[in-house]
């Protein structure tokens, strides 16, 4: 199975566009940190604009109601990156911790475990940080995940990597003017 995973990743890597650095950091039976940063020609304000306008650039297969317009992030602490669609029905995918900027370095914190590891249990820190850098700005994502380690996080770590790569991917092209898909 991990074989399968591994050689599903690369052949996926493949179809992304260049992000100048994608990893998972770290990983173990009861957690893993993956990381994405790239530069794009845009000011740190599109950029942070961008970031929070998630329904624009999140992929709609990586949602519950399969339609990205349906998703929100309201970037203040308390808010909710949350999903809504027909008949009441919602899921709060991640609950924003941290809204702040310091020395011209912005950074959204959120807390949830996206996609499945949410009904496993797991506790996740997703964090965005865009940083001046000429001629635009650096954005760097951090995904943070804990559990049990009967869950054996390191053996579905690539696969997340995958999906939280595709969305970096996304984020990059819609930051940059161009249609995330």
């Amino acid at each position: 199975m991990r074989r399968f995973l591994m050689a599903l990743l690369a052949v996926l890597m493949t179809w992304l566009p260049s992000v100048a650095r994608a990893e998972v950091e770290s990983s173990s039976a009861s957690a893993f940190a993956l990381k994405a940063e790239s530069e794009v020609a845009a000011s740190p304000e599109a950029v942070w604009r961008a970031l929070s306008r998630v329904q624009n650039w999140w992929s709609p297969a990586h949602t519950y109601s399969g339609d990205a317009r349906r998703l929100s992030l309201d970037p203040r602490a308390g808010g909710c990156f949350c999903e809504r669609w027909g008949n009441s029905q919602s899921v709060e995918h991640a609950r924003v911790l941290l809204v702040m900027e310091q020395e011209g370095v912005r950074t959204l914190r959120i807390s949830g475990g996206l996609g499945p590891l949410q009904a496993m249990g797991t506790t996740g820190i997703l964090t965005f940080t865009v940083t001046p850098h000429a001629p635009g700005a650096k954005i760097t994502m951090t995904y943070r995940v804990s559990g049990d380690p009967s869950l054996q996080l390191n053996q579905i770590a690539p696969v997340v990597d995958q999906v939280l790569t595709e969305q970096f991917a996304r984020l990059l092209r819609y930051t940059g003017g161009d249609s995330p898909d």
